[in-house]
Order: C-alpha cells, then structure tokens, then sequence
C-alpha cells in the first residue's frame, strides 16, 4: 500500500474515531448537565460598552437560561483522549495501532498543550457563568462587582489569552527558531523577533471571533469548515500528525454539532470556543499559513469586524451600524430565521475554506 494511501486512511480513520467517542459520550454528558442544570442562572443585559442588548435579550432570554453549556467538553477531551490511548496502543506490535498513533513531540505537542491549557481556561468561565449567585444583597452586590456572576470578566480573558500567546509566541521563537511569514506565492518573508507579538495578535484576533457562538450550530459548522481546511494544508505540506489532529478535532465538531443544530441540547461554552481560536493559532502558525487564516476563518474575521465597527460607529457617530452585532444577530433582528442564517453562513464558511487552501497551495 502506498504511503500516501496509508496516510489519508489515517486521517479518515481518527476522524471516524474521534466522532464515534464524542457521539457516544454525550448522552452522558448532557444527562449529568441536566441533572445539575449547568446554565446560566443569569442572562447578559448589557453590552461590552455598557449598552442594552434589546435584540439579544428578544431571542436568547429563554434559551440562555434552560440550555447547559460545556458542550466544548467534547471538543477538547476527545483529542486527549485519543491521542493517550493510541499512543499507549501504538507500544503493541499491531501495525495499525502504530499507525494510528498521532501524538509526535514535531507536530502535536505543542497544540495539544495549547488545546488543553486555553481549554481549562475557558472551563473556569464556564463554571463562573453557571454558579448561582448568593442570595443575600451585601453578599450579592460583591460578587456582581467582581463580574462573576457572567464569568470572567472581558478584560481577564483577553488578558489570559494574550498570556497564552505571548507563550506561544516565545516557544515557536526561542524553542523552535521560527522568524519567518510565509507568503503564498512570495515565499518566506524574515521578521524576526517580531513574530511573538504577531504570534500575540493573531491569538487575540481569533478569539474576538468566537463571537461566532451565538446560534445554535453556527459555531460548530464555522469551525468544522476551518479544520478540514487545515487537515488539507497539512497533509499536503506531509505534516500528517497535524492532519490527523485536525481531523480528530473536525470528527468532535460534528458529533457536537449533531446534537447543537436547533433545538440545541447544549451550548459550546468557553470552554470549546478559547481552546479551539488558541488551537487554530498554533496550527496555523506551524503549518506556515497565518495569511491564509482570515480567508480560511473569514465567518470569524467578519464577526468580529462587525462588533468592532458598531462599537466604533456608535462611540464616533453615536448611532449603530447595524442593528445588533455580532453580524449574525443583525440578520436575527431583521426576521431571518435561525436555520437560515446558519446555513448560509456554514456554505459562506466551507467556500472561503477551499479558496484559502487554494490560496495556500500556490506556495
């Protein structure tokens, strides 16, 4: 059989692998979920400028508040799972075992670290947002002050994700000796000590766009639609453990997304969207393809734009932009059916995916 044979059966087949484990987990994950009634006790009312949320709190009041969130659980365990368990199988004489194996100290390290370690971050928020908050009024007012009651305060996250990038940035710099861009078609463009705080940017932008997770399978299907990108790109630059993880990723994202297209019976939570922008970064990063990312993530890229310009318009012109943001709750405002926005957005997402690795490919 021929390598490349080999190689693309590996990557289908820990894709495979990797929905099975999460469709089969979550019936138990969403049972404790339930049993526990894991969701916000609390509904947000206003926005990051201070702001009412009119259109938010028309469509999402209810659902905020009777759907659990951890649904990323899936997400970020699966390929934990799956990487320890193949690779303890790999130590067998069985040669698919061995081939399965996608966990290398070159190429998955370092986004699996990543993937966890943001993950468990996003975890806490999660628990914050789903703690009811003390009902006597001196105790209630301290925790309202200290943002707990909505989880991590804005400005904590995007402080702990710069922190994550600013190590990964030193990591990818000191460690490994990376201090070039690559420019599809252009070739490789040096900057040098400047790739940590590109390293930090990056990082911040892709989670300003998990923004995304606003409707029910919007995120999942985005998402899905990068990673398979990714797999693509990997595998033809022969980073197959890297192709392998993402596809691992995708298979979680689609047994998710099973069980989030409406109604959904969970919500990602932080906990699977900071793991997944601080993964994406990572991959990108080592595949060589950041300039790519805002093509191949484009649904973020706009998503988060939207929010940053109806800031922006509202602070300077005093008036919105559109009529809710992120761009998916103007459409929301405007009478479009959840299911339709969806699925525009997932056939916009999968079309940027194929022009972004096209893109790629030329280099």
């Amino acid at each position: 059989m021929e390598p490349i044979t080999i190689n693309v059966i590996k990557i289908f087949a820990l894709g495979v692998c990797s929905f099975i484990f999460a469709f089969s987990a979550t019936p138990i994950l969403t049972h404790f979920l339930y049993k526990h009634k894991l969701w916000r006790k609390e509904v947000r009312e206003k926005a990051i400028d201070g702001g009412d949320l009119p259109y938010f709190q028309k469509f999402h009041k209810q659902g905020e508040t009777h759907i659990p969130r951890f649904g990323g659980l899936l997400i970020w365990l699966t390929p934990l799972f799956l990487a320890g368990l193949f690779f303890f199988l790999a130590k067998t004489n069985f040669y698919w075992f061995q081939k399965l194996n996608f966990l290398s100290r070159s190429q998955t390290w370092l986004p699996l670290f990543a993937l966890g370690a943001a993950s468990l971050v996003g975890f806490v928020d999660d628990i914050l947002q789903v703690v009811a908050p003390p009902s006597q009024r001196f105790l209630r007012k301290i925790w309202e002050s200290q943002y707990i009651a909505r989880g991590l305060a804005l400005r904590h996250r995007l402080f702990l994700v710069g922190l994550i990038g600013l190590i990964g940035g030193w990591w990818f710099f000191e460690k490994l000796g990376w201090n070039t861009l690559h420019i599809p078609g252009g070739g490789d463009l040096e900057i040098g000590i400047l790739y940590i705080p590109l390293f930090i940017l990056v990082t911040m932008a892709a989670y300003s766009g998990g923004v995304i997770d606003g409707l029910d399978g919007l995120a999942g299907g985005a998402f899905a639609s990068i990673f398979g990108a990714y797999a693509a790109i990997a595998l033809s630059q022969g980073q197959v453990d890297i192709a392998a993880f993402c596809a691992v990723i995708l298979g979680a994202l689609l047994a998710f997304l099973w069980f989030n297209i409406p109604p959904a019976r969970f919500y990602m939570g932080e906990t699977g969207i900071m793991g997944l922008c601080v993964v994406l970064t990572v991959i990108a990063f080592l595949t060589d393809s950041v300039l790519v990312l805002p093509i191949i993530g484009f649904l973020l890229v706009i998503e988060a734009g939207s929010v940053i310009l109806q800031l922006l318009s509202k602070k300077f012109r005093h008036k919105k932009l559109f009529l809710a943001a992120p761009l998916h709750l103007h459409f929301e405002a405007k009478g479009w059916p959840h299911y339709k926005i969806t699925m525009r957005f997932w056939v916009i997402g999968i079309v940027m995916a194929t022009i972004g690795v096209a893109i790629r490919l030329l280099g």
